[in-house]
């Protein structure tokens, strides 16, 4: 493979930023721009577009709510208006919750232009999704596993003809979760297409870039490796463990009629931790990769509708979904690692608007603190809390627990899940 072009944009290379017609997109598409309200290209659209428009493989790193899906659908339609054909491109992604946001995009910029799109994913009757490739969709978006479910297994449908192949949240892709799958679906396309990685963070895995067969590719990068955007106010209480769930009660108490998105690290705590939330009045729902598909699709849409102003979830959620108006994302479990930090965040602060992120790191999870601020060269500020203002809610808060606790254990609700490599 050839060395791979490196373009680092630091975000004020240029004066102005373009249009969407001066970066050579057809008026169809610019007219589509405009119709979504999106005046001004973004920084990761500014510099990827006219790459992919002049047929380069690309590799493009930028922040979480930076319009990366645009950034591959706009080329990608643009040479489908000049070569219209079925199964013209395909698209990756770890989350059936993503790659529904994927398609849905795609169809709304193509609706001017008659844009058929199928979403392949796990957690959905398989048969719906034959009928939708029989119509012979233009793209093709999915999870490994059910994209190669189909591409084996129903008849009539292939991808030998695909012009273009799009990685979105390409780090988690390849990782070892998803290795196997996505390596026999690199041996069943073409190698001759265009292939675009997409994500917020990446580390440097050339072997299995070779493997994707990028050819002549150029990086885009906007931003450090692990960044957050300026308009996010990150924040953290050092709360004893045992306590934890009085300050999360304390936070959530000051911030009323918010829409905020809680992340722990297991299925079971999502469960456990906004039944207790409900038990104290708060509105609470949970997500996790052990909920139906058509659940965790329910529970998303009521978030966003706001319907319910708090989500508890895994980081099932934190994974490239544009939800609009969150105000917070609280960190009740501190996550491992840095990527995952600047993807739950990512959550909030997104196209611009500000928004604000608390962790709340007990006596355990501190080494993790300190790795992720300084992979992030920012100081996260610290918060203090009053201690007879915390006090207040342990009583309510280990009564509330315990009831949950109870009601879970009698139905049955704390169940090991099964790694599918498909969330």
């Amino acid at each position: 493979m050839a060395a791979i072009e490196k373009k680092m944009i630091a975000g004020t290379d240029k004066a102005e930023t373009p249009t969407f017609a001066e970066l050579d997109l057809c008026p169809e598409l610019v007219a589509a721009c405009d119709a979504m309200k999106w005046t001004k290209p973004t920084k990761i659209q500014e510099e990827a577009i006219p790459y992919a428009l002049q047929g380069r493989d690309l590799i493009a790193l930028a922040q979480t709510g930076s319009g990366k899906t645009a950034a591959f659908a706009l080329p990608i339609m643009q040479a489908l208006l000049e070569h219209r054909m079925p199964f013209f491109a395909c698209v990756l992604s770890p989350t059936r919750e993503l790659a529904i946001q994927i398609a849905d995009q795609f169809q709304d910029l193509g609706k001017g232009i008659g844009v058929v799109c199928s979403v392949l994913v796990g957690g959905v009757d398989r048969m719906q999704q034959v009928i939708s490739l029989t119509k012979r969709p233009h793209i093709v978006v999915g999870t490994p596993g059910r994209l190669l479910d189909h591409l084996r297994d129903t008849k009539g449908f292939s991808l030998n003809k695909i012009k273009y192949l799009v990685i979105d949240e390409a780090d988690k892709l390849l990782n070892d979760e998803f290795e196997t799958s996505l390596d026999d679906i690199l041996q069943i396309i073409p190698k001759e297409r265009k292939t675009f990685l997409f994500s917020a963070t990446m580390t440097k895995k050339v072997e299995k870039l070779q493997r994707a067969c990028l050819r002549n590719p150029v990086m885009v990068k906007v931003g450090s490796k692990y960044s957050t955007v300026d308009t996010l106010k990150q924040e953290f209480y050092f709360v004893p463990a045992k306590h934890k769930d009085c300050y999360l009660v304390h936070v959530l108490s000051k911030m009323p009629d918010k829409m905020i998105m809680i992340f722990v690290r297991t299925c079971e705590s999502t469960r456990l931790l906004a039944l207790m939330l409900r038990n104290l009045g708060f509105n609470a729902i949970s997500i996790s990769g052990q909920m139906s598909q058509d659940k965790r699709l329910g529970a998303l849409n009521r978030f966003k509708g706001k319907e319910c102003k708090i989500v508890v979830c895994t980081d099932v959620a934190s994974r490239g979904l544009d939800i609009q108006g969150v105000d917070l994302v609280i960190n009740y479990d501190f996550p491992l690692n840095s990527k995952d930090y600047v993807h739950r965040v990512g959550r909030t602060a997104r196209a611009g608007e500000s928004g604000r992120a608390i962790s709340l790191v007990n006596q355990y999870e501190a080494p993790w603190f300190k790795l992720v601020e300084g992979q992030l060269g920012k100081v996260i500020c610290p918060c203090v809390a009053d201690k007879d203002e915390i006090e207040i809610h342990e009583n309510s808060v280990a009564n509330s627990k315990s009831i949950a606790l109870r009601s879970l254990k009698e139905s049955g609700g704390f169940k090991k899940r099964k790694r599918t490599g498909d969330y």
